[in-house]
């Protein structure tokens, strides 16, 4: 019955993101947000985008859905007509690298964290792959600034990548952080609990109360919030933890509506991924 339980979840997710793939993008707006006097959070469908622009060129951060590529390119041009020069890949799914072919037949140069790229040379055409990979941390300099990118292991998945501006104060987290939401852990690409909490807790260590977050998916955010997403997950892992020591099953934790009862009234389980889905996310890693 575990099994099935499993596969059946692994099954929901990959049709969840196929389902995106195949959707009608046509009613999408590209929302952008002004951050800095050169970074900047465009909004649509997928995860969120970072932007940063001057006279090296743009630095684009995620892309989301391949259909929304010229969407994205209409509202970049509105900031910069520079091209994209360098496009990062904060993990590898879809609804943040779906464009990848795209800016990559335009010049693009793509950078991710090498588990990134070993994971879509299974499913992309050369184009689309990054040109440079990183194993731990890396740094671009664009536009007057340095941008620090640090790998973050088994976090959201194996191949997690946190960029900070460091002028503009500005830490985009990727899917290491579902800002209103329950995450998604992708234990089947790597990701686990304790990888997911320890990267909050390295973002932070970078940040001060006036840095701009932003999440991979919800609305930008601060500090304060980021510390009590922090407290939420290692809340939500001591009480799973207390349930597997006293010898409970997966589906006796995915059952028990009580242990998110308090995290689900405060509005966590209304996303994706939904109390019952998260205890048994948490259930699955940590019984490891």
């Amino acid at each position: 019955m575990k099994t099935l339980k499993c596969l059946t979840f692994i099954f929901f997710i990959s049709i969840t993101f196929s389902n995106y793939a195949q959707r009608n993008f046509d009613d999408v707006i590209i929302e952008t947000v002004k951050l800095s006097d050169n970074v900047y959070m465009l909004v649509g469908s997928g995860g969120n985008i970072g932007v940063s622009t001057g006279n090296d060129g743009v630095l684009v951060i995620d892309n989301q859905f391949a259909p929304l590529t010229p969407k994205i390119l209409e509202a970049i041009k509105l900031l910069s007509d520079k091209p994209v020069k360098i496009v990062m890949n904060t993990h590898h799914h879809g609804d943040h690298t779906g464009g990848n072919e795209n800016f990559g037949k335009l010049g693009s140069t793509i950078i991710a964290h090498d588990n990134v790229k070993k994971r879509l040379e299974a499913e992309r055409p050369k184009i689309a792959l990054p040109v440079i990979t990183f194993n731990d941390k890396l740094h671009v300099t664009i536009n007057g600034e340095d941008v620090a990118v640090f790998h973050v292991e088994n976090a959201h998945t194996d191949g997690d990548a946190l960029l900070y501006f460091t002028e503009s104060n500005v830490l985009h987290t990727g899917d290491t952080y579902f800002n209103g939401g329950y995450p998604y852990i992708d234990l089947n690409s790597g990701g686990s609990v304790d990888g997911y909490i320890n990267a909050i807790k390295s973002g932070l260590m970078v940040i001060d109360d006036d840095t701009k977050i932003i999440p991979g998916h919800g609305k930008i955010s601060n500090k304060t919030e980021y510390k009590s997403y922090l407290k939420m997950l290692e809340t939500l892992k001591t009480i799973v933890l207390t349930e597997i020591e006293n010898g409970k099953t997966e589906e006796e934790v995915a059952n028990n509506e009580s242990i998110t009862k308090k995290l689900d009234d405060l509005g966590y389980g209304k996303g994706f991924i939904n109390g019952e889905r998260i205890r048994r996310i948490y259930y699955n890693s940590l019984k490891k």
